[in-house]
């Protein structure tokens, strides 16, 4: 085998390497998002997850009402399971093609984390939007609760 091509195989094999295990990472993440774990519960939502002791300082109905108005603007965004579904087919089938085309696969996962930094961003939104339409004891006792949140995090991170 001539230099060349031992060295276009090897970088195949590292640009494969690298494919599944971004896909790997991003099917751990989804099972972590969807069961949780210890610290949070059992089945803690993905609202909960996404933004820690934020969310965990929310009272379980604000929790449902901020959960609630994001799916509501995400649909009416024409978000969904669906898209997200058919971006992961798209993925495994960009994995499986011969010739393998790593710069697809990369564009792939750039759409992926558009779409997901899109979401995070209209979480925030809602979120602010929520906190604003407060009144001012209720975001003082919400203030309070996330100083006890962050101070568990830190608890628990430090032992």
């Amino acid at each position: 085998m001539a230099n060349g091509t031992t060295s276009g195989l090897w970088r195949g094999v590292l640009v494969v390497s690298l494919a599944l295990n971004l896909l790997v990472a991003g099917m751990a993440a989804g099972w972590w998002l969807r069961h949780g774990d210890a610290h949070h519960g059992a089945h803690p939502s993905r609202l909960d997850m996404a933004g820690g002791p934020l969310t965990r300082a929310l009272s379980a109905a604000d929790r449902r009402e901020i959960a609630r108005e994001m799916r509501a603007v995400w649909r009416a965004q024409g978000g969904g399971r669906d898209a997200m579904r058919e971006s992961m087919q798209a993925l495994l089938s960009d994995l499986r093609a011969q010739p393998f085309d790593p710069a697809r696969v990369a564009a792939r996962l750039a759409e992926q984390r558009a779409a997901f930094a899109a979401r995070f961003e209209l979480g925030q939104q809602v979120f602010v939007a929520h906190l604003g339409a407060m009144s001012a004891a209720e975001r003082l006792a919400f203030t309070d609760r996330l100083e006890v949140q962050i101070a568990a995090y830190r608890g628990h991170r430090d032992d």
